[in-house]
């Protein structure tokens, strides 16, 4: 396992400067963040540091170039938007984009996009089930044809008042994950794994890992702690962010020792991207350099130099 980073944490840089930043603090790779040109719905969406819309070959050498240069990989491209919403011309923007993006990973020879299932928040998980398959399924064809693997995180999006009340994304539990892969069985469809959102779910985020290995494609690695007085205080039934807070790597309350192991144990061997979330590092641009640069050295200790 390699650290590296999402670049959505660095909205101001270029693919260069984002580059040349990991190799001097000693990443080895890097999520590169994919948005469409356009407004940002939410923190850290409509960054992009990559035009998944231009494949011309001038394009796709650049990047060959910059990596080769800073000796630095990209673990995957990153587009997280909602596929399955209930505005047509949202949904079918997404997935117009998310085309793109495959097609992007595929030229690239990066081969894995990260993303989200989607979800109409207003409907229940069954509800919204013809339209998942209705999306889905020729969305991992079309990466299944072009060598590509996607990675779906489990993050609920279960934020704000717009996302409430079944949140804006399904693929968020080990229940769900069965049926999804039963129904889409290709391995080119699996799991951006993310610890931190089994944390505030109050969810085992070890036993996932092991059912589910052959289908983690990517792993996040974000924290988050469950702050106790506030969750009495609003009940599980709140909106969760009363009573949970993202944080960096050990600032929270994911045990990193027995995750990483469980994940070395299960034969995963591919990128672990530092996510920063975290409002204590929101500052200024140096304290988000600098929170990548401490999650970085407090995951060695369990990663080896």
């Amino acid at each position: 396992m390699k650290i590296g980073f999402v670049s959505a944490v660095l909205p101001e840089y270029s693919l260069d400067q984002v580059l040349g930043f990991a190799a001097e603090a000693g990443f080895s790779s890097v999520e590169v963040m994919c948005w469409p040109t356009g407004r940002a719905e939410r923190r850290y969406a409509g960054v992009s540091h990559l035009d998944a819309a231009d494949l011309s070959p001038a394009a796709i050498k650049r990047v060959e170039d910059l990596t080769a240069r800073h000796g630095v990989t990209i673990s995957g491209l990153g587009y997280y938007p909602n596929p399955l919403a209930s505005d047509r011309a949202e949904s079918e923007q997404a997935i117009a984009h998310l085309h793109r993006v495959i097609d992007a990973a595929a030229e690239l020879k990066i081969n894995v996009v990260n993303s989200f299932v989607g979800r109409d928040p207003a409907l229940s998980v069954e509800a919204n089930w013809p339209k998942f398959l209705e999306v889905w399924r020729p969305l991992v064809d079309h990466a299944e044809q072009r060598g590509v693997r996607i990675g779906i995180e489990n993050c609920p999006m279960l934020f704000s008042s717009d996302e409430w009340p079944g949140g804006k994304n399904l693929a968020t539990t080990p229940a769900i994950w069965r049926r999804m892969f039963a129904e889409i069985p290709s391995l080119s469809f699996g799991l951006n794994f993310d610890p931190s959102h089994m944390i505030w779910q109050q969810m085992d985020y070890l036993a996932p890992l092991k059912e589910f290995a052959a289908r983690l494609v990517h792993v996040h690695a974000k924290d988050a702690r469950i702050e106790h007085a506030a969750l009495n205080d609003h009940g599980v039934l709140s909106a969760p962010k009363l009573w949970h807070t993202p944080k960096i790597p050990g600032q929270g309350d994911v045990r990193w020792g027995p995750f990483l192991g469980t994940l070395a144990d299960v034969g995963y061997d591919g990128p672990v991207a530092i996510e920063v979330e975290d409002r204590a590092f929101e500052g200024s641009l140096e304290k988000r350099l600098e929170s990548l640069v401490i999650s970085r050295r407090y995951l060695l200790q369990y990663l080896g130099g």
